[in-house]
């Protein structure tokens, strides 16, 4: 059943995410890279109430639904009428949306015939006044909440196969939806324009290549392009190589990243004035509870912005080698004298015990591999017990020789 939940206040969000921290060694910034977020694409809005509540319809197993044209606000304030197409999901008040592809349709059940849907959008109330309706239906004496019902139960049949009989429906209700079912057509009938994607929104690659194929959908007739790059990157059509600075629909570029080019990233911005056409499809975004998905039932002109991102290694990223530790030369202690027992090793301050060192495999054995500074370490402790043991027995002898002498 359709509900709808209080509206709650909440900031808006960022849209631009920082990029992360720089590597400090030369292998980090070969190899630690990973894409940031990617720029949103399309067109971005809130559920935020209402415009018309429709009578309730009983589907054919008993349940009564209510209907609603759904006002969803845009980024720029533009305010587009929407129904639901997603008979399993509530609607959830403040809820944000994202404007995508019929193919991306993420409700419950299935979103069957989305050209027949986009027929009823196209031949029915807002897009068609009630007296045009009434009149193009049979259906005399409509009011605006019947046919708001009608047309929402229609679209239900299509987009979630839902029946509706004629028991237990306005008669006027049951009628509309009726001629709209029977009149729906799926010929002819394509997906309108995106406002404006680009698409993938992120990619990766090296120095010296040129990075993705990004393709421009746009119901505009060109778009600015806004590159953020280090100098030398330059945004170049896919095709023939040559620099772009606009796009139009269906357009494909790529990221130029000359050879040398030091480890790092880039974004493209696109914002322009794009009409958001009968039949976009509107789905929550990620991160937030369930909220069914919506269709707009009406067109409006709108400020749209559009982004992608790339990341790239450099030039291969080969890895600095972690330089070999110089091996300090053997010393030579003063060896005892065969009739002289050698002194007994002093006792290491940190006597290891029997358990293994973290990390360590007790079935195989064996430790962490032990490199770099801490290698250097062992070595230094092995140099200086070495002359402890000389010392030890340099003063032993004296302390003899000082005996013998008395």
């Amino acid at each position: 059943m359709i509900k709808t939940t209080p509206l709650p206040d909440s900031p808006r969000r960022g849209r631009r995410i920082a990029a992360v921290a720089a590597a400090t060694t030369a292998a980090a910034l070969a190899f630690g890279f990973s894409a940031a977020p990617a720029l949103a694409s399309g067109a971005k809005g809130e559920y935020v109430g209402n415009a018309v509540n429709g009578d309730k319809v009983t589907a054919a197993d008993g349940t009564s639904i209510g209907t609603s044209l759904f006002n969803l606000k845009l980024e720029d304030g533009t305010l587009l009428q929407t129904y639901c197409i997603d008979y399993e999901t509530s609607i959830r008040g403040g809820a944000k949306y994202q404007e995508d592809a019929w193919e991306n349709y993420p409700g419950k059940g299935q979103f069957a015939t989305p050209g027949k849907v986009n027929w009823i959008l196209q031949n029915s109330f807002p897009k068609v006044d009630v007296a045009s309706l009434a009149e193009a239906s049979g259906v005399e004496g409509l009011t605006e909440e019947q046919a708001v019902a009608g047309t929402q139960a229609a679209i239900w049949h299509f987009s979630n196969n839902v029946k509706f009989g004629e028991e237990r429906n306005d008669p006027k209700v049951y009628a509309l939806y009726t001629h709209l079912v029977k009149q729906a057509q799926d010929q002819d009938v394509t997906e309108p324009d995106a406002s404006l994607t680009i698409a993938p929104e992120s990619a990766e690659g090296k120095a010296g290549e040129t990075i993705g194929e990004f393709t421009v959908t746009t119901s505009a007739d060109s778009v600015p392009l806004t590159l953020d790059a280090p100098e030398g990157v330059e945004l170049v059509d896919v095709e023939t190589g040559e620099a772009v600075e606009t796009a139009s629909n269906g357009d494909v570029f790529g990221f130029k990243v000359p050879e040398g080019t030091e480890a790092g990233e880039a974004s493209v911005s696109g914002t322009v004035s794009a009409t958001v056409d009968v039949g976009r499809l509107f789905k929550g975004v990620e991160g937030q509870p369930a909220t069914q998905t919506l269709i707009t039932a009406d067109g409006k002109t709108t400020e749209v912005t559009a982004g992608a991102k790339v990341s790239w290694t450099a030039g291969g990223g080969e890895e600095t080698p972690t330089p070999e530790p110089s091996e300090p030369e053997p010393s030579e202690p003063n060896e005892p004298s065969p009739s002289e027992p050698a002194p007994s090793p002093s006792t290491p301050a940190d006597k290891p015990d029997d358990k293994p060192a973290p990390g360590k495999d007790e079935d195989k054995g064996g430790g962490l591999p032990v490199t770099g500074g801490a290698l250097a370490g062992l070595v230094g402790a092995a140099v200086a017990a070495v002359a402890g043991g000389g010392a030890a027995m340099y003063l032993s002898r004296k302390r003899r020789s000082a005996s013998d002498e008395s």
